[in-house]
């Protein structure tokens, strides 16, 4: 039976971040209203057994690994519940709590502002790779236009915490309000990031999700310090100004697959790291573009790979099965985020 699939009270992250991945992986439209009211409750109380029923234990690694566990129950219902669910608030709430709870652990989390030439403060969360002696890789992490700093970082979390990597939060509200240009805040960011005791500074990649994509490729486009981007490779751009040419023009502008090609390939050719493409779900990439985009990239022996997330419909839209999602995509940025002896 499908809730047998919930994540259940082990305290050990691995095998929770599995269970997640394979009830979401299994879920079906037919699980309607009630029943996903009833998951979320399911998860719910998973997460507060994790995150509450480990409050007397030592504060070490036990409690941080019960910790991220919890933070992976609530994550998971938070994306089971209906939008509107007055259950949302609650979860939420929870997740926080979690989320100071470990950061209070050795220091793991804290808010820090980063500060740009023209002493701009922009506000982030930054997570230790788990200690100053490390010498460890760092990835700037920008959410999508939906989501705050803290609920990517909620969803993030377990999936950084298990890697010896440290990371940069960022909300994309935060960036796109900015009066001044976006790569150069991003640069900054990347500035705080080489400055950091325990930070290798040739080893710093960058995940932006959603509308973020489109700003990790202009960061991968100006800036040669990165080692690695998980971003759009340039099609949001793409995609806007053939709508608009055809828009205008009133025809197809670029019916001629190699002339396509070409104006695909113009932003992927400049890219200055190795990049990955999220397309389908919520990403702002169409499938049919990206893999075009990877085909013709394989033929130029450029570096971009594609990854679609695995889809579970349901009557109001759509689910993405996030553990799996992530683990791919941190997956990937550690390989290409690997010391230059170990690669």
């Amino acid at each position: 039976m499908l809730c047998t699939a919930l994540p259940e009270v082990t305290d050990n992250l691995e095998s929770t971040r599995r269970s997640a991945a394979v009830f979401l992986g299994s879920f079906s439209g037919r699980y309607e209203a009630t029943s996903r009211r009833h998951f979320v409750a399911r998860c719910t109380n998973v997460g507060d057994a994790h995150g509450h029923g480990n409050l007397n234990v030592e504060r070490g690694a036990l409690a941080a690994e019960a910790w991220v566990c919890a933070l992976t129950a609530f994550e998971l219902a938070r994306r089971l519940a209906d939008e509107g669910d007055p259950q949302t608030g609650d979860v939420l709430a929870k997740l926080e709590a979690v989320i100071s709870n470990f950061g209070s652990l050795e220091q793991r989390v804290r808010r820090v502002e980063i500060s740009s030439w023209d002493e701009q403060k922009l506000p982030a969360y930054y997570v230790s790779g788990g200690g100053p002696d490390l010498c460890t890789a760092a990835v700037i992490c920008i959410s999508g236009e939906d989501e705050t700093g803290a609920m990517l970082l909620g969803r993030l979390l377990p999936v950084i915490a298990s890697r010896s990597m440290a990371a940069l939060i960022l909300a994309f509200d935060d960036i796109s309000a900015s009066r001044h240009g976006q790569s150069e805040i991003l640069s900054s960011c990347l500035d705080y990031l080489s400055a950091h005791p325990e930070v290798d500074a040739s080893r710093i990649g960058i995940y932006g999700e959603g509308l973020s994509a489109a700003l990790a490729t202009d960061l991968a486009l100006a800036d040669r310090r990165l080692g690695a981007a998980v971003c759009d490779g340039g099609l949001w751009n793409w995609t806007r100004t053939q709508a608009s040419i055809s828009w205008i023009t009133g025809t197809s502008h670029l019916s001629d697959d190699h002339l396509a090609s070409a104006h695909r390939m113009r932003l992927a050719r400049r890219l200055k790291c190795p990049a990955l493409v999220v397309a389908g779900g919520r990403s702002i990439v169409s499938v049919v573009e990206a893999i075009k985009l990877e085909s013709d990239c394989a033929a130029a022996s450029i570096d971009l790979k594609v990854l679609m997330p695995q889809l579970a419909p349901v009557s109001d839209g759509e689910f993405e099965n996030f553990a799996a999602y992530d683990e791919g995509i941190f997956a990937w940025l550690e390989h290409k985020l690997a010391p230059t002896s170990a690669s």
